[in-house]
């Protein structure tokens, strides 16, 4: 917005040092607070906090010559100020500059506004020219008393919080670039090598940014193409790179137990034996990525792989087999995962495999009771539970591992960054480290493996198991509900089940979404004599348990679920899947949804049912998701279109992961600056490792540790 004609009081203190100077704290002001909110805490966080736009205040343009939507700044005198109660109260001042007229109005004003604009006064007025009806209008200009020299640069204004007016913060901002290390990190000889186009030094490029020429083609502003953002991407990126590949180099020199396959003389390994007992054969795709972690699981170096494979592609037969292997050489492994209901999904799969072999498998969750979770404990300290299944029960403080070497993560991204770190932190024992596997349906695009997965090895199932039927997929609106209601009814008649998924479990104020229970009540009604039941997640997990129960049993023709069934379920029965306001939900959680039919020999369909409430259509992001959903099934184009629609931080939980993501840079359009910091790294770290240090410490500051997990 505008700055107002009153600006705020300038202020009083120099903004914050550098952490750690050992100065007496002072009290801090609202705007200081307001700073640390925003996380500007160093002089180098104030110089690399940029701006969102620029203001023009280097010209005047005259009335006469400026159009309807042109953002300018006039100087003219105040022919008229009253205050107006229609349609509802409102301060209306009229200006003349000698070649037109213009009216501006606050409907937000104080006393101030009045005294600098009172009739006969010269004034500087910035703001959008509107056609209004009878005559131009600014609505909330910025305005102050005429006077003074031009800007000479364009006027940045920044990313805030309340309580942090542009005034201070401009302020605060040219401080901290004033007083910052800027000091070139880069060795010379990295500014061309392999370089788009050649770099500024950091100092000319933040300067620039923060204020650029009148001259500068806003565009490559805008879209970040002008050569000093070129400079900061480049930095952040190679910042990144220097972090994952030291993460990566640190851990090649832990040290983890080196599982290596037991001689049983005539007798098969447990690997052997659940490969026999398995009612399927692995596919090429599954034998290779097992391939890769048995060769990871014999080396005494912790192995850190993300085995990624698409809904359906038998990542839980994965897991079991490197189980195998660490139970084989009398160790114990752990398995977890975000949501108990799929972690019972694997504890029944597991129990299944390996429970014939003589393995035992202890259950760990928040919800057991206290007799079931004290011998739970008791058979995990003792050793006697080869393989301990849980949710994040399992990082607890009172779990006690005998010999703890390898730890299972599915789904990893959906725990949070302190969950995962806890993790790894607690299971290092005798100064060795676990072998950590993570696994994930989301499959991940290159760029994000190329950057936020740098310091990972990363195994693909890229094939799913013979077997798998195809999913049609439609886009209906909801005013086709009835239809959607009879093609139900024709799979249950064909002794078929479904699933219906609502993105709500009760009314809300703001969002007028069908919500489960009436939805659940409304299909009740519509299927006399099928027995329609509802999860959710606010359900006690007893009662959760029971309701799956039913339909993995088939008692229940239909379920009605919140996304509590998006990862795990797996009912070869069910052959339709009907997706509520599904323009609601991300592109990758509906095709993790759809992934739930198609498991069975019957033809299955996704059914994506949208609403355009009160619009006239659906909105440019929610068709470009639905659109995709219909054209393909493939995890990994999927998982591509979701990274251009949502961006990094989006896809990988950003709100959960708590990695420093790129905040200048884009993984879509920036590829060749990745390439240059990816191959740079290793040359960085091993001829100027101290400045690598100061790289990354400028960049990350502390937040380097979250890479690690």
């Amino acid at each position: 917005m505008p700055t107002r004609s009153a600006p705020a009081a300038s202020p009083r203190k120099a903004p914050p040092a550098e952490a750690g100077t050992g100065n007496a704290v002072a009290p801090k002001s609202p705007p200081q607070k307001a700073l640390e909110k925003l996380g500007l805490r160093r002089d180098i966080d104030l110089a690399l906090h940029l701006p969102l736009r620029y203001e023009d205040e280097t010209r005047i343009t005259r009335l006469a010559d400026a159009r309807d939507g042109d953002m300018v700044q006039i100087e003219a005198q105040v022919t008229h100020s009253d205050i107006t109660f229609r349609p509802r109260r409102q301060l209306r001042v009229t200006v003349d500059d000698g070649s037109d007229t213009c009216v501006l109005r606050f409907i937000n004003f104080y006393p101030s506004h009045q005294k600098t604009l009172s009739v006969g006064a010269r004034v500087r007025v910035r703001g959008e020219i509107r056609g209004g009806f009878v005559s131009r209008e600014m609505v909330h200009p910025g305005f102050r008393a005429a006077g003074g020299e031009l800007a000479t640069a364009l006027t940045p204004v920044y990313p805030t919080v309340a309580g942090l007016p542009q005034a201070y913060l401009r302020k605060a901002v040219l401080g901290g670039l004033a007083r910052a290390d800027l000091a070139e990190t880069l060795p010379t000889e990295f500014l061309s090598k392999n370089m788009p186009q050649p770099l500024s030094s950091l100092r000319e490029a933040l300067q620039f940014l923060h204020h650029p020429t009148p001259d500068v083609m806003l565009a490559t502003l805008e879209d970040r193409s002008h050569p000093a953002w070129q400079r900061l991407k480049a930095e952040e990126l190679l910042a990144q790179q220097l972090s994952q590949l030291q993460a990566r180099r640190v851990r090649a020199a832990m040290r983890a137990p080196a599982l290596k396959a037991p001689v049983h003389g005539p007798q098969c390994t447990l690997q052997e034996q659940l490969l026999e007992r398995l009612p399927f054969r692995l596919t090429a795709a599954q034998q290779r990525v097992g391939a890769e972690i048995a060769a990871d699981l014999q080396k005494n170096v912790p192995m850190h792989r993300l085995l990624q494979g698409d809904v359906g592609s038998g990542k839980t037969v994965v897991a079991a087999l490197a189980a195998a292997r660490c139970m084989d050489a009398d160790w114990q492994c752990a398995l977890m995962a975000p949501t108990e209901i799929l972690a019972e999904q694997h504890f029944r799969k597991l129990i299944g495999w390996l429970e014939p072999l003589g393995i035992q498998t202890a259950w760990l969750t928040g919800s057991q009771k206290a007799k079931d979770r004290r011998e739970a404990l008791a058979m995990i300290a003792s050793g006697a539970a080869g393989l301990v299944v849980g949710t994040h029960a399992v990082i607890q403080d009172k779990v006690v591992f005998k010999n703890l070497a390898l730890a299972i993560i599915d789904e990893q991204h959906r725990f949070g960054v302190a969950q995962r770190l806890a993790l790894r932190s607690k299971m290092t024992q005798g100064g060795e480290e676990p072998h950590l596997l993570m696994m994930t349906a989301t499959p991940i695009p290159r760029t994000l493996a190329m950057s936020y997965y740098a310091d990972l090895d990363v195994s693909t199932i890229d094939e799913l198991p013979p077997g798998r039927t195809p999913i049609v997929t439609r886009v209906v609106s909801e005013t086709r509900r009835d239809e959607v209601v009879e093609r139900i009814r024709s799979q249950l008649a064909e002794g078929r089940q479904v699933y219906w998924v609502c993105p709500l479990i009760e009314e809300s104020e703001s969002v007028d979404l069908i919500n489960a229970t009436q939805t659940h009540e409304a299909l009740s009604a519509a299927l006399p004599g099928t027995q329609v039941g509802l999860l959710h997640s606010r359900m006690p997990p007893a009662e959760k348990k029971a309701v799956m129960a039913s339909f993995t049993s088939g008692q229940l023709g239909v379920l009605v679920s919140t996304t509590v069934i998006e990862v795990g379920v797996d009912v070869p029965n069910a052959s339709l899947m009907v997706i509520e306001h599904a323009e609601r939900f991300g592109l990758s959680q509906l095709h993790q949804l759809r992934g739930r039919v198609g498991r069975g020999a019957a033809a299955s369909a996704c059914v994506l049912l949208y609403s355009t409430g009160d619009a006239p259509r659906l909105g440019e992001t929610a068709r470009a998701r639905l659109k995709a959903m219909v054209e393909t099934q493939d995890g990994f184009e999927i998982a591509r279109r979701d990274l251009e629609i949502r961006g990094p931080g989006e896809f990988l939980g950003a709100r959960q992961s708590g990695a420093p993501l790129l905040r200048f840079a884009d993984l879509a359009t920036d590829i060749e600056l990745l390439a240059w910091a990816r191959a740079l790294a290793p040359v960085m770290l091993d001829k100027y490792p101290d400045l690598a240090h100061r790289h990354i410490l400028r960049w990350l500051g502390g937040k380097a540790e979250f890479l690690k997990a």
